[in-house]
């Protein structure tokens, strides 16, 4: 399995409150499974978008083809047509998939992150979440949570909180993947964009109504 190209895990972001499987604390378990196995704590019929040629699948099921980037782009945020063709892009395939049964799909993505602030009283720890984002032939897709769930906390297992606890102590990184699941909002299922770091570079955010947060220890 490729992992996705992370371009960005500064400017970190905490997480709601998980929606499922979570104790009386609003607490979810620390995985220690493979991103690989993660459909193993999805429902049935997910599809798991976290692989370059599945989310490229999802996309080319939705909309066909990708868009021709060069064209839309022009001369740049200073072409007096810019936004109106970018808008434009986005009206007309907001249209031609209304029908479109992918529409439906259950989606799992992921982003990353790391742990921090134990709690003794709960012990837990705090989990800060960064957006991921994929290198793909139709562009940077990043997928976008409709709303985040608030102070996500979890609890590994009692060896591997001593490893945590260890890693901690010394300033390492404790990183973590945070898994989304969810459908698509229909009225605005993919927000068709340019990336803010690289010049022309179209970006594309499927956005998704996020109904179940699994987090998976990066071993």
């Amino acid at each position: 399995m490729r992992f996705p190209t992370v371009l960005c895990l500064s400017c970190l972001i905490m997480l709601p409150t998980p929606m499922q499987a979570e104790d009386g604390a609003g607490i979810r378990p620390l995985h220690r499974i493979p991103l690989a196995q993660v459909d193993r704590l999805l429902p049935s019929g997910t599809h798991v978008l976290i692989e370059q040629t599945a989310i490229e699948t999802f996309l080319a099921g939705l909309d066909g083809v990708p868009p021709d980037w060069a064209t839309v782009y022009g001369r740049g945020h200073h072409d007096p047509g810019h936004d109106e063709r970018l808008f434009t892009l986005n009206r007309e395939r907001d249209t031609a998939r209304e029908r479109n049964p992918v529409l439906h799909w259950r989606v799992a993505f992921v982003w990353p992150g790391e742990l921090s602030q134990f709690d003794p009283e709960t012990t837990s720890y705090a989990v800060a979440v960064g957006p991921g984002f994929t290198a793909t032939s139709w562009g940077l897709v990043r997928f976008k949570p409709e709303e985040f769930p608030s102070n996500l906390r979890v609890r590994p297992d009692k060896t591997l909180a001593d490893r945590i606890g260890r890693s901690l102590t010394k300033h390492e990184t404790v990183p973590v993947w945070v898994v989304m699941t969810g459908p698509l909002i229909p009225t605005e299922s993919i927000i068709y964009d340019f990336s803010h770091e690289e010049e022309g570079v179209g970006l594309i955010m499927p956005v998704v109504r996020v109904e179940q947060v699994e987090v998976l220890f990066v071993e």
